[in-house]
């Protein structure tokens, strides 16, 4: 199930208004994008529920420039029939190690970071086997806009996953006894295809 056409429509009206803002020099336009970019962000507290100050944190590196997607990276660890996935620490739920991209590093060395500082686990990253858009999928509903990158990676050691810093449990699971997902992170059908992808190494990425 996609999110709602609200939500969509206010996130994008949002990034009109910060990107209008970039590239004005009118002083007139720039005040209607900044009143474009706050309505916008009232309309997305409506939706969140959140105070608005809260929202706009949320959007502060938006506001800097041209206003793109963020992106959120994931590692996929399978071990036969089970997969490597890691507890939050924020919502003591369970997902893929990952989170957003880091400057400095590319898609393929964020994912290995990740599954190191979250599960202590070495890893070699394989491939990239899923491209999402977030807003199409059935996740948790969110005010940002988000790219998703999947990777499927492999252990290069005997190590046993211990939780780092950010999650407070690590371990394999079978799909038959996945624990509860943080769905704003990784929803079943993740885990699904990285089954799938890991067990015919000749499919093509999947992308929306």
């Amino acid at each position: 199930m996609n999110e709602s056409s609200w939500l969509r429509r206010a996130r994008r009206l949002h990034a009109l208004g910060v990107t209008g803002l970039f590239f004005s020099e009118d002083e007139f336009d720039h005040e209607r994008y900044q009143e474009i970019a706050d309505i916008a962000l009232e309309m997305l507290a409506d939706v969140g529920g959140l105070p608005i100050e809260q929202v706009a944190e949320l959007f502060t590196e938006s506001n800097a420039g041209y206003s793109t997607p963020q992106i959120d990276v994931r590692g996929a660890v399978v071990e036969g029939d089970k997969i490597l996935l890691v507890q939050e620490n924020r919502d003591g739920r369970w997902t893929m190690p990952g989170g957003f991209a880091d400057i400095g590093y590319s898609g393929a060395e964020n994912a290995a970071k990740e599954i190191s500082e979250e599960a202590s686990v070495e890893v070699t990253v394989s491939r990239l086997f899923a491209v999402r858009h977030k807003a199409k999928h059935a996740y948790a509903p969110d005010l940002r806009d988000f790219y998703k990158l999947f990777y499927l990676c492999e252990k290069v050691d005997s190590s046993e996953p211990k939780p780092g810093l950010e999650t407070s449990g690590a371990g394999f699971f079978r799909l038959d006894e996945l624990p509860e997902l943080s769905t704003g992170r990784v929803i079943r059908a993740d885990i699904e295809l990285a089954f799938k992808m890991a067990a015919e190494p000749g499919m093509p990425t999947v992308f929306d």
